[in-house]
């Protein structure tokens, strides 16, 4: 595993975004992980692992999570910023083109980008995210999203995370594993979950409706695989049924899991290989 970073620009001026990659540097076939709402690159270390010997894997960090800079005005946290941030990740790794891997805002950013003219996205995976994002599945979030909260212990912020995370059958060395990366000791020595709070402006801005991506799924051209975790409230069965009258698009649903399923097994891995090496 490697480490990178690459100074992106916004509104108020340049910030970092950082990422980790596995597999040649050398490696044309390019895969790109992105992660969901309040997560980081490191969710994807399992599958990243088990792909690089086909791929150079890059899991980046979107701006105010993980390893990457908190953005000055909250009010920037949103795909345009995201969507540019990852064009600027694209262009200093040198990649003509890519695939993609992306679990919820993650799924919703490569959706974007390759619905775009000219786009360098070619296969996409989409895990557990819809081209309708419905209103009660961010009401749930909101609950939660922003809350600055703090813990006595790592072990205490990770009971926290298994509470609003139906990530499905993971074993306690994994659990272990989502909880350390996305955690941060402050400086009276309590654990914090480690975002910008600020992430949650988007969900604070006014009433929260149901998020139509349609014009962007319609505008997907290439293979899409749509994951779902079979009690998710955020990929709807009804929303799911739709996605698949696409020509093109493959289904993986995860037994036991919610939204979203985290691709830290083996048949999960295998599903995605297939779909990727097709």
């Amino acid at each position: 595993m490697r480490e990178g970073s690459v100074k992106c620009l916004g509104p108020r001026g340049f910030h970092r975004m950082r990422w980790v990659e596995w597999g040649d540097r050398e490696n044309p076939r390019v895969l790109v992980c992105v992660h969901g709402l309040t997560r980081c690159g490191r969710d994807f270390d399992y599958l990243a692992e088990r792909l690089a010997d086909g791929y150079r894997v890059v899991c980046p960090d979107i701006a105010g999570r993980g390893r990457s800079d908190w953005l000055a005005d909250k009010a920037d946290y949103g795909y345009p910023q995201y969507c540019a941030d990852l064009a600027a990740m694209l262009a200093a790794l040198g990649a003509e083109s890519v695939d993609w891997v992306g679990t919820s805002m993650g799924g919703i950013l490569g959706m974007i980008l390759a619905a775009q003219p000219r786009t360098v996205v070619g296969r996409l995976v989409l895990n557990d995210v819809g081209c309708v994002v419905p209103k009660a599945a961010l009401e749930r979030i909101a609950t939660y999203v922003g809350r600055e909260v703090s813990f006595d212990t790592l072990e205490a912020l990770e009971a926290a995370m298994r509470m609003v995370s139906p990530f499905g059958n993971l074993t306690a060395a994994q659990w272990g594993h989502l909880a350390i990366h996305v955690a941060r000791r402050d400086e009276a020595g309590r654990w914090r979950f480690r975002y910008d709070p600020g992430i949650a402006a988007p969900f604070q801005a006014g009433p929260l409706a149901d998020l139509d991506l349609r014009p962007f799924w319609h505008a997907v051209r290439g293979p899409v695989l749509v994951i779902r975790g079979e009690h998710s409230d955020l990929l709807t069965p009804e929303i799911h049924a739709e996605m698949l009258r696409r020509p093109g698009t493959d289904s993986l649903v995860v037994a036991g899991a919610g939204h979203a399923p985290m691709l830290m097994d083996a048949a999960q891995v295998a599903a995605v290989r297939a779909f990727l090496d097709a």
